[in-house]
């Protein structure tokens, strides 16, 4: 058997760059795929994987038919199409009372729209094959909700509404659909929070720290993993102990 194909959308950010070099370390090939961006983003995303077997692919995830043509020009140039992580995600934050229609729809057409696209086509496949791995990036703010995100958290909860939901549907197929639920990582998108604002966050956690993204990755690896197949419709928190409960 060759190497399992693996595809991470947002897979140039920071959360997605470990996510490749884990999944890449483990034996998969991988394919980055994330928005067209500069070519210095590119270029030093390319400097931090040399070496590794991952490739990056431009796709916008809300575009449904863009999606749809990646997965048949990957299953055709690669065989197959065997793990999907849905990492893509954004944040447009206000209060409800402050939040207009187009933060709302943005939010939702990329973390939850970009989920539905690649799975609906990447599933068939999956199935068809007797083998598929798929996880979803969630949030530990889909689990409690936060001031300020009712769009974010929505989507981050119906991404495990979706989960279990698509769990069930292919179980018997060979593929599992998981989700990881972060808590505070040192990513790009909370280093930019306000420091007095991060250390009230890091406060509440109970291992006192931000979380690394490679402690991520290293939860989607294990869930993707060819001796993973009993595990499907779960979510595993990476928080730090900041939501607890089963």
């Amino acid at each position: 058997m060759g190497k399992r194909v693996a595809v991470v959308t947002g897979g140039i950010g920071g959360l997605g760059t470990a996510i490749c070099i884990s999944l890449a370390q483990a034996g998969r090939r991988v394919i980055a795929v994330d928005l067209d961006a500069s070519s210095e983003r590119i270029a030093a995303f390319d400097a931090m994987v040399a070496g590794l077997d991952i490739r990056f692919e431009p796709l916008d995830v809300t575009d449904f038919d863009a999606c749809g043509a990646l997965a048949r020009k990957i299953e055709t140039d690669e065989g197959s199409f065997d793990i999907l992580v849905n990492a893509a995600g954004i944040t447009r934050d206000g209060t409800l009372r402050k939040m207009d229609k187009v933060q709302w729809d943005a939010v939702l057409d990329v973390n939850l729209g970009g989920v539905f696209n690649l799975c609906r086509h990447a599933v068939e496949g999956m199935a068809t094959r007797g083998f598929g791995r798929i996880v979803n990036i969630s949030s530990v703010n889909g689990q409690t909700g936060q001031f300020g995100q009712t769009n974010y958290s929505a989507a981050k909860a119906g991404m495990h509404g979706f989960t279990m939901a698509l769990a069930r549907e292919v179980a018997r197929k060979g593929v599992t659909v998981n989700s990881v639920s972060p808590g505070y990582c040192e990513t790009a998108l909370v280093m930019a929070i306000p420091d007095e604002i991060r250390a009230g966050i890091v406060a509440q956690v109970p291992v006192g720290r931000l979380g690394k993204p490679e402690e991520i990755a290293r939860t989607v690896e294990f869930l993707s993993a060819d001796e993973a197949g009993f595990i499907t419709g779960a979510n595993i928190p990476v928080n730090g102990g900041l939501f607890m409960g089963f």
